[in-house]
């Protein structure tokens, strides 16, 4: 299940931010004290972020930002894309719920704001997101070096039915 941040989700935010697996391919993992300090009481309050909900506990979250130009790196400096993004603790990968919890998330993009196409950044290294990547129907832009590593850039865009 798809839900807004709640404060118990706190902790699990932390470890998301603080743990080598998630962040192998993100630049490393930050320092769980300065978590401690700098995450807000309910992390990621604002539309476009969700927390995914396995029996009442969070599993990771996903989260549908406006793309900045200025970012770093940045491929597309058109404004107006969306960028896809998600982490999952490591007990919750290879079950499907990365598939499950982004489609959801695409889905509510398509409703909230049709045609809009939604970008993905990746590192070319990271299979198990380049797998994510082709099961929601992204589509190959580019690969380009950035961050010492060659990285895959893809589009999706909504599909409206015609009448």
């Amino acid at each position: 299940m798809l839900r807004e941040p709640q404060p118990p989700d706190h902790a699990a935010f932390i470890e998301l931010l603080a743990s080598p697996e998630v962040h192998t391919y993100l630049g490393g993992p930050r320092p769980r004290e300065e978590l401690e300090r700098e995450v807000p009481e309910t992390p990621g309050r604002r539309p476009g972020v969700f927390v995914i909900d396995l029996d009442g506990a969070m599993i990771g979250t996903v989260k549908l930002d406006r793309h900045d130009p200025e970012r770093a790196g940045n491929r597309r400096p058109e404004a107006g894309d969306t960028e896809l993004g998600y982490l999952f603790l490591p007990e919750a990968w290879g079950r499907g719920y990365g598939t499950e919890a982004c489609a959801a998330a695409l889905d509510w993009c398509a409703g909230a704001l049709p045609g809009e196409p939604v970008v993905l950044y990746t590192q070319t290294a990271n299979v198990r997101s380049m797998r994510l990547a082709a099961k929601l129907g992204f589509t190959e832009v580019e690969r380009f070096e950035a961050y010492g590593a060659e990285q895959w850039l893809g589009v999706w865009t909504s599909v409206t039915p015609s009448g």
